[in-house]
């Protein structure tokens, strides 16, 4: 893979506000939640719902749940990806450039391909950090992808990743992962296997998201060789009133702790890198949620992050990328 001169590599992430107060999560979110993709709601009912009513509430919301985990460093999310970034460029060698980008806030994507460019590569492989596909996520950060490339005027020709949710090298790490969270805190009584929810509507149109995050935790159960009664696959981050993907996350929780389980693991496998979803939402609300439900301790497994083995995986889906079929 050295062999190329002028390879660029663009790893793609959701996003994050620049710092944890409301002025920046309204900024943020203003941008997140106005994405068709996200909210698939017609514009002309949906945007001033946005504006008039979502703007105005959920941002001091969300400022509170960052400030829970912000770091000195910045936001987790930004923090964990750039390390990752790092990491997989020194891997893939002296003939890569690589740019991190967000679909929301920044570094955005029109900065990262920029950066691509002014270092003359001649050739792109975009990586979107999304295990699992779905229209609202690995969808909406290509199809941005190519807005940006075509008004940049920039015929470069690209390949992309659509999905790597059952990648052997990927579902290795992962089993590791659990692995040696077990030698270390000892076995809980369930894994449960979490994912970031969508609209059930949204699947039954066809998203492919619900059965990639099937599989996913299949294949993670098989390759840690757990019985059926060992874990559960549940869905969690769901926003608004419809029906969202189930069985929920928090629902299944307090079922466990009305059962008597009296300590649960807990891996989110389609968050490449620990982000608010994992670390405010699973390890402690969501760990909050249990106890005064009646269990005992939620172990949070922390996501792949910039582990080597999670690092080896995505060298191998840049390569597998660049030898497929053009974007």
């Amino acid at each position: 893979m050295g062999n190329e001169s002028k390879t660029g590599v663009l790893l793609v992430n959701l996003g994050t506000p620049d710092a944890p107060t409301t002025t920046a999560l309204r900024r943020y979110l203003a941008e997140f939640l106005a994405d068709p993709d996200v909210v698939t709601l017609p514009r002309i009912l949906w945007l001033p719902i946005l504006y008039l009513l979502v703007l105005r509430i959920r941002p001091a919301k969300s400022a509170e749940a960052y400030r829970r985990i912000w770091t000195k460093a910045g936001s987790p999310l930004l923090v964990n990806s750039q390390a990752l970034a790092d990491k997989l460029e020194a891997a893939l060698g002296s003939g890569f450039r690589l740019a991190l980008g967000m679909r929301y806030g920044n570094p955005s994507i029109p900065a990262a391909l920029e950066s691509l460019r002014q270092q003359g590569v001649d050739r792109l492989s975009v990586l979107p950090l999304y295990p699992q596909y779905a229209a609202a996520t690995t969808g909406s950060n290509l199809r941005a992808v190519e807005r940006v490339l075509k008004r940049m005027g920039w015929p470069v020709p690209w390949k992309s990743v659509q999905d790597y949710h059952v990648d052997l090298v990927y579902i290795g790490a992962l089993a590791a992962s659990v692995r040696e969270h077990w030698a270390k805190h000892g076995r809980a009584a369930k894994l449960i296997v979490s994912f970031h929810g969508i609209p059930q509507q949204v699947s039954d149109k066809g998203d492919p998201y619900a059965g990639q995050c099937a599989a996913t935790a299949t294949a993670l159960a098989k390759e840690l060789k757990l019985t059926k009664e060992e874990w559960q696959q549940t869905f969690q981050s769901r926003f608004g009133p419809a029906r969202w993907l189930q069985p929920y996350t928090d629902d299944v929780l307090r079922a466990c702790a009305g059962d008597g389980i009296r300590q649960v693991d807990v891996i989110c496998p389609g968050f490449a890198a620990d982000c608010l979803e994992t670390l405010e939402e699973i390890s402690l609300r969501y760990a909050e949620a249990f106890h005064v439900a009646g269990g005992g301790e939620l172990r949070y497994i922390p996501a792949l992050n910039s582990r080597d083995d999670h690092v080896q995986a995505l060298v191998g889906l840049v390569a597998g990328a660049l030898h497929g079929e053009e974007a």
